[in-house]
């Protein structure tokens, strides 16, 4: 069986996630952009064996511990999808711009595309290419877990490297549709109300940040729900 812990990592706060299955013990984490003595600390009060590193994304507080923790753990990196190589490129940049320490760049053992599928174990997660926030954004979903682990897909800001909001909504909506759980509940039941079939069958979403300003919040809220509204109508 699937099981996942998520941990709160980096000044951002950005939710990093380790995914193990408990007949052998081993675990892949999702996007260590850093504190990496946590993220080993609970792989081990859980007893489980980091044996694979998962990117959404390649922004300094997802991937920013990436590069180190693969060579303390001799671990293959996978994903993300290769759009994301200018922001692997560009991670000791970014870490000077927002003040974090030093992050190495890296060469993914395996690039992600859409429809691919990472395993753990006997267990198997679906890859989702996701573009709008970062060119090369991947969602893994897990049919068992009934959980998609999504990473910053949620943050609006489409048009990002041609990146056009129907594409990222056609990730989102294609089945089965990645649209449940995805913000406060006011702005959920809002978007659920406006196509409930589609929202009864749909994934909870894993987000790998939390907007601190309630503004910000009700502002991506409601361009999220504005756009599946519209999208859901068609």
């Amino acid at each position: 069986m699937l099981h996942y812990q998520t941990i709160p990592v980096t000044p951002f706060q950005q939710n990093c996630s380790l995914v193990w299955e408990d007949s052998t013990m081993t675990a892949a984490v999702i996007d260590p952009g850093g504190d990496l003595d946590r993220l080993t600390a609970a792989a081990q009060a859980l007893g489980v064996r980091i044996a694979q590193i998962w990117l959404t994304h390649a922004h300094i507080d997802h991937a920013g511990g990436t590069a180190a923790l693969a060579r303390e753990l001799q671990v293959p990196i996978i994903g993300p999808h290769p759009a994301d190589q200018f922001w692997i490129d560009a991670l000791a940049e970014q870490g000077q711009r927002f003040g974090f320490p030093h992050a190495e760049v890296f060469t993914p053992t395996r690039w992600l595309a859409d429809g691919d599928t990472v395993q753990l174990g006997a267990h198997t997660l679906t890859v989702r290419h996701c573009p709008g926030h970062t060119p090369g954004h991947v969602v893994f979903h897990s049919a068992e877990l009934n959980r998609a682990f999504v990473g910053d897909v949620r943050a609006g800001r489409c048009g990002l490297g041609g990146v056009s909001t129907e594409r990222l909504l056609s990730c989102f909506l294609r089945p089965p549709p990645l649209t449940a759980l995805c913000g406060p509940p006011a702005a959920v039941a809002a978007a659920a109300a406006s196509a409930p079939a589609v929202y009864s069958s749909s994934i909870p979403l894993d987000l790998g940040f939390a907007l601190r300003s309630p503004r910000l919040n009700e502002m991506t809220d409601a361009w999220l729900v504005s756009k599946l509204s519209t999208a859901l109508r068609r």
